[in-house]
């Protein structure tokens, strides 16, 4: 006979729950998956990747914004260097068409200059056209003497000379004018060519040397 142990039962092999929590919370509970590991499914490559899309989306971004600011600037240089340059011959083309108005002004107070006319009031006022003419960049040239070239020089007389190798200009009928390496007006001149036939290298004093010396031995020796 099996001694019964009195006030036990079935219910006092539970264990004591403390009072005022619910039994069903006292039970342990199974681990239960974050928000965000709930969210992302499985095989997801996670936020990262979502990160270095947005980053590689913006690299191409700035790479293509800079070749536009590239662009807009090479254009922008370019513009500003043909409105300089036509800027520039602009101003030379009406600089030009001034001078140009001006030569037979200048051509007059040159030949008053060679005849001695060139005195009092007219003096000065030709001695500043001439200096303001000389600002702009006008310059005369054409000397005597200098090689010819037809592209400042116009020929529009020709002779012949034994002192001379090549052909030169011997007088200037009018002297030509320029601004920078543009030619406004060609330099009229003279030129003389050498003899036909002349040896330029071979000077005139050897062949009267030889001469007098056929005179003083009775001419050239006969073989």
């Amino acid at each position: 006979m099996t001694e019964e142990t009195p006030g036990f039962d079935e219910q006092s092999q539970q264990p004591d729950v403390p009072s005022g929590v619910p039994a069903d919370e006292a039970e342990p509970k199974a681990a239960t998956p974050s928000t965000e590991e709930a969210a992302a499914p499985a095989g997801d490559p996670g936020p990262d990747a979502g990160l270095v899309a947005q980053l590689d989306q913006a690299r191409t971004a700035l790479s293509e914004r800079t070749a536009d600011l590239q662009r807009l600037q090479a254009e922008y240089q370019n513009y500003r260097r043909r409105v300089e340059r036509d800027r520039i011959a602009v101003k030379e083309v009406a600089a030009v068409n001034l001078m140009t108005e001006l030569l037979p002004v200048l051509d007059d107070i040159g030949r008053a200059r060679e005849h001695g006319e060139l005195v009092g009031g007219f003096k000065s006022v030709a001695e500043s056209l001439e200096s303001t003419v000389a600002k702009m960049g006008l310059q005369l040239f054409g000397k005597e003497g200098e090689p010819f070239d037809p592209t400042i020089h116009e020929a529009l007389m020709h002779s012949y000379a034994p002192d001379v190798t090549e052909t030169t200009c011997v007088a200037i009928l009018q002297p030509g004018y320029r601004i920078g390496e543009r030619i406004i007006r060609p330099a009229r001149v003279a030129v003389a060519e050498p003899q036909p036939g002349a040896q330029p290298g071979k000077p005139a004093e050897e062949g009267t040397e030889a001469a007098a010396d056929d005179k003083e031995t009775g001419g050239p020796q006969e073989g």
